[in-house]
């Protein structure tokens, strides 16, 4: 069994699609942000920077003491090694699905968060920031709309963990205000990928907890970018 230690924002939702998308069975402890449970000892022993999401894996493929795994693209790796899914076996497509899969835990994932910060949550408005985060979420949503011009999915013709890290932050095009249109690539791709079920069940891991949050969840809000309801959109 695999314990996610999670909250629901977009990078712990790569994982939850994941854990979906593979059939494990897995349990969700909720970490709540606004209340600080990130920086408790527990969660440090299995997180050591403090960020959501994290798994123990109870049940490791060496019959040993339980996993644990911390950092997005970490995890996704490992569930894929451990079920053999979502990860190329052969040298050039593990290649490629690593490439694209560390573009986004290095690229997409962090410039489109400070892009989402400084547009909508940030105390005090900052144009150079606002524009420079701006023009660089543009550049990524480029580069991936060309590969996808390219190929079926990020990383190559399969489906793969690559996807999975890509869609949950490519779903806050309309917050960021983004023109998901304007790449019609990647509007094209992130319309099928939707329509999964596996994808449309991870995302909705945690939904109903959205609105339950305390209004002074800061920390929780500045990743959400304006996402309510319980399906991908």
């Amino acid at each position: 069994m695999i314990e996610l230690l999670s909250a629901p924002t977009p990078n712990g939702w790569k994982v939850s699609i994941m854990l979906e998308e593979c059939g494990l069975p897995y349990e969700v402890k909720w970490i709540n942000l606004g209340k600080g449970e990130q920086f408790a000892p527990a969660f440090l022993a299995v997180s050591p920077n403090n960020r959501i999401p994290a798994v123990i894996d109870h049940a490791p493929a060496d019959g040993g003491e339980p996993v644990p795994v911390f950092e997005t693209g970490a995890i996704l790796v490992y569930l894929a090694e451990k079920t053999g899914q979502f990860l190329p076996a052969d040298m050039r497509g593990r290649k490629a699905v690593l490439e694209w899969l560390f573009w986004q835990v290095g690229g997409l994932g962090p410039m489109l968060g400070q892009h989402g910060h400084f547009r909508l949550y940030a105390p005090d408005r900052i144009t150079y920031a606002t524009e420079r985060y701006r023009a660089e979420a543009l550049r990524l949503y480029g580069v991936l709309d060309k590969q996808l011009a390219r190929h079926e999915h990020v990383a190559g013709a399969d489906y793969s963990i690559a996807d999975m890290a890509c869609f949950p932050w490519i779903q806050t095009w309309k917050a960021q205000g983004i023109p998901l249109e304007a790449f019609p690539a990647l509007k094209a791709w992130y319309d099928r990928l939707k329509e999964r079920p596996g994808l449309r069940r991870g995302m909705a891991v945690g939904r109903e907890r959205i609105n339950k949050r305390p209004q002074d969840d800061a920390e929780a809000r500045r990743v959400l970018f304006g996402i309510k309801d319980g399906e991908a959109k």
